[in-house]
């Protein structure tokens, strides 16, 4: 595709921020990262800018250097008519600003977050009660104003932290990934506030975002990556060169993800990624008779030209730069020997699951079922239960009441004896950041009980498969979070479990990392491993056979991903996503939806 111009002009409006020509290094041992370089761009005031780029594009440097937290090395920065260089101090009392973890005092109450911002933000006393009453109506934390940040749900977190970056209404707001790891209700809600900072107080809003439909929402989008820009201008610059090249394909006979499969990596194919009921192709040129002779041999196939979006035109963008790696996701299965047992053997049981603490039930009467081979998805809104009965299952937190069996062994009573058969990969991923990756990987698969040169093979195995040889000796701590959740994988397949539990495991990370990712899974699934999935990303839950909606400990629904979707059809939605279904569910939008 044509790229956009990196050094677009602005249209109208006055300039919130500009960038010219900044470089930022740093130094790592013996290893030097150039996180931007020679950067230039502009954000216009009263709008929302969107910095979108893979990990280790530059966003957060970026961001800290707007904020004047960072110095760069070169450049100049100009911040609401600031010299964020020669006065950082001035740049900060006049801005607002969340890093990724929001920047709350977990040990502190909802109310006590709220005066220590006010207090360095030098909010009067006498203005504070006013402030605080609108910012709790903004977000709906009023009644939780005692509740410690720390038992706050994701989704609470991330307004409380958005809160305080607003105690003190900032001409610009700075927001660093705001919505990596909460809940389609929590987005939603947070563009609401977004919205309508821009609408009445007039903000300037500069974002970064994990996930592209995000960038549909923003006025401008700046792309980087390695430290560069690649473009910049209005969604619709990088979705309308892709006019023509974009497909859904559906074969009735095929399961999607193994239409995707069959689909990513063939000649002309740009991108495949399970949109539905069908698989979405993004073709290098705007040939039909391509795609036909794609699937011209597999029966019942149907072609139906798709509207371009902004996710096509920024994978279409990367792949330039990023080909795909030469080796197949599918050769994951080298790691895994066929798992032993029946197909449609209900691998995982569960019944009446239950877990207290003291009086509060966070999981309640949880009852569902997973086969062997299925990708399994349980998804609900943050504080649903989601990851307390991932511990149950994984022997890691016992039940206070009901049965459950993994593999045939009963939890309650040989948690040890479970684990030796299954993989884990936590939302944190479960790294040692202090070890190199290479040490990791010895670690781990000494602990699986690996040894001589089968413990070798495996580790020789995940370099070349996870492409980790490049970091070997990189403290994982440093890893960028695509290169963290490709070791966390790996560790995870060391002793080639018959089932593996991922807990949100492509939360924050980029969209290339996220569809190697599944590529991966759909191998070990094809195998027969039974997977076990929390995610917030709704269209990619649509690669699970089978999902359970959860919310306040207890199941909604259980189904496939059409089934879901089918609570929510209306005759005003008649072709409703499962973003739109999960939220129909969780906020009780939809008759009849009771499981």
């Amino acid at each position: 595709m044509s790229r956009p111009d990196p050094r677009t002009a602005t249209e109208t409006g006055d300039i919130a921020l500009a960038l010219g020509r900044v470089t930022k290094k740093f130094v790592s041992g013996a290893r030097r990262v150039d996180a931007l370089q020679k950067v230039s761009m502009t954000a216009r005031e009263g709008r929302v800018t969107g910095l979108i780029g893979p990990d280790g594009a530059g966003k957060t440097t970026l961001m800290r250097l707007v904020a004047g937290l960072l110095v760069p090395d070169e450049g100049t920065i100009s911040v609401l008519g600031i010299d964020a260089v020669r006065d950082p101090l001035d740049v900060q009392s006049s801005i607002g600003y969340m890093p990724q973890r929001y920047g709350l005092y977990e040990d502190l109450s909802v109310q006590e977050n709220l005066d220590l911002y006010a207090d360095l933000k030098g909010v009067h006393l006498s203005d504070r009660p006013g402030r605080y009453r609108e910012l709790m109506a903004m977000t709906g934390l009023g009644p939780f104003t005692s509740r410690f940040a720390g038992r706050l749900s994701g989704g609470m977190k991330q307004k409380l932290g958005l809160a305080c970056t607003l105690v003190s209404p900032p001409r610009l707001l700075i927001l660093d990934e705001p919505t990596v790891g909460v809940d389609p209700v929590s987005r939603r809600e947070l563009w609401a506030i977004v919205y309508r900072l821009v609408r009445d107080e007039g903000m300037s809003v500069l974002l970064s975002t994990a996930y592209l439909d995000e960038a549909e929402r923003c006025d401008d989008v700046v792309v980087l990556h390695e430290g560069r820009i690649l473009g910049s201008g209005a969604p619709k610059t990088f979705s309308g060169p892709m006019k023509g090249r974009t497909y859904r394909v559906r074969v009735p006979s095929v399961k999607n993800r193994t239409l995707q499969e069959r689909l990513s990596g063939q000649p002309g194919v740009v991108d495949a990624v399970v949109q539905g009921e069908a698989v979405r192709l993004v073709m290098s040129n705007a040939e039909t008779q391509a795609v036909e002779k794609l699937v011209e041999e597999m029966e019942g196939a149907l072609i139906e030209a798709a509207a371009p979006r902004f996710e096509d035109g920024f994978i279409a963008l990367l792949r330039e730069m990023r080909p795909p790696a030469a080796r197949s996701a599918a050769d994951t299965g080298r790691a895994v020997a066929a798992a032993a047992g029946k197909d449609g053997e209900t691998i995982i049981k569960v019944k009446d699951l239950q877990r207290r603490f003291g009086d509060f039930y966070a999981v309640k009467g949880v009852t569902f079922g997973v086969k062997r081979g299925e990708v399994f998805g349980l998804l609900g809104a943050n504080g649903a239960g989601k990851s307390t009965t991932f511990r149950m299952l994984c022997g890691l937190l016992p039940p206070s009441g009901g049965t459950l069996s993994v593999a045939g062994v009963d939890l309650r009573r040989a948690a040890a004896s479970a684990r030796a058969r299954i993989g884990y990969m936590s939302q944190k991923f479960s790294l040692y950041g202090n070890l190199s990756v290479r040490q990791n990987l010895d670690f781990f698969s000494s602990a699986y009980g690996l040894s001589g040169s089968l413990r070798r093979e495996m580790i020789e195995w995940a370099f070349w498969q996870f492409d980790l040889g490049p970091v070997a000796d990189s403290t994982s701590a440093d890893l960028p979070l695509g290169f963290k959740q490709r070791l966390a994988m790996a560790c995870a397949l060391m002793h080639a479990p018959d089932i593996i539990f991922l807990d949100e495991p492509t939360s924050g990370v980029d969209p290339l990392a996220r569809r190697e990712f599944w590529q991966r899974i759909d191998s070990l699934a094809e195998k027969g491993v039974t997977v076990l999935v929390t995610t917030h990303f709704m269209e990619e839950a649509e690669y699970c056979d089978r999902m359970a909606i959860m919310a306040a400990g207890e199941i909604l629904a259980i189904g496939s991903p059409a089934e879901i979707k089918s609570r929510a059809r209306t005759t005003e939605l008649p072709e409703p996503t499962l973003e739109d279904a999960f939220i129909a569910l969780i906020t009780g939008t939809t008759e009849g939806v009771a499981a």
